[in-house]
């Protein structure tokens, strides 16, 4: 199956593996294989799931990471707006430091004034305070604006199983999975399914 983005090609069958394993991250594959058969009609050996995930890891369909309790640290958005007579100087090297830096957990562009935000994590305001003035030493001259956002409250961090439904839902094979899994699953309502 290929994504609506056109990113990775992956089975109907696999992406239900990837979404058991999001839904029940600490159970075995032995367990995960009785999950698959009762669940989703999905009859595999435990062996063939751990090839299974492997492939899907090495292919960059997920990635294993160990997210801390999100109470550890404070949670901050970045954004940065261009100084674009500095772009061309100076736009690599802080790319570059920022997907480096292991305070920036989520580092993506917008379409805004502010191209490039940041969600970082830190221990307290003062060591936030410490790392933003470093930054700008080092790269004031390619900011035009810098805004940043304490995340006060961060009441949700995680990706949750059921996302894996809008995957599933746009084929076939996809819908008889969650058929199996729920039961009759309306399709209609849903502006994710192709015309059947």
């Amino acid at each position: 199956m290929s994504s609506s983005n056109g990113d990775l090609d992956i089975s109907p069958r696999d992406v239900v593996i990837m979404k058991v394993r999001v839904e029940y991250p600490t159970v075995s594959t032995r367990e995960l294989s009785d999950i698959l058969e009762s669940e989703y009609g999905i009859e595999l050996s435990h062996n063939r799931i751990n090839e299974i995930l492997r492939e899907l890891s090495d292919s960059g369909a997920f990635r294993e990471t160990i997210f801390p309790n999100q109470e550890m640290f404070r949670h901050y958005l970045f954004r940065i707006a261009f100084h674009y007579p500095n772009f061309e100087e100076g736009w690599e090297s802080c790319y570059w430091d920022l997907r480096e830096d292991p305070h920036v957990l989520m580092f993506f562009n917008a379409d805004s004034r502010y191209h490039w935000h940041l969600v970082t994590q830190f221990r307290s305001d003062e060591q936030m305070g410490r790392w933003v003035h470093e930054f700008f030493k080092e790269h004031g001259d390619f900011l035009d604006d810098f805004h940043n956002t304490v995340l006060r409250n961060v009441h949700k961090f995680q990706t949750d199983a059921a996302i894996f439904d809008d995957i599933l839902v746009e084929t076939a094979e996809g819908r008889a999975y969650l058929e199996e899994h729920y039961g009759e699953i309306d399709t209609a309502t849903d502006p994710g399914v192709p015309d059947q």
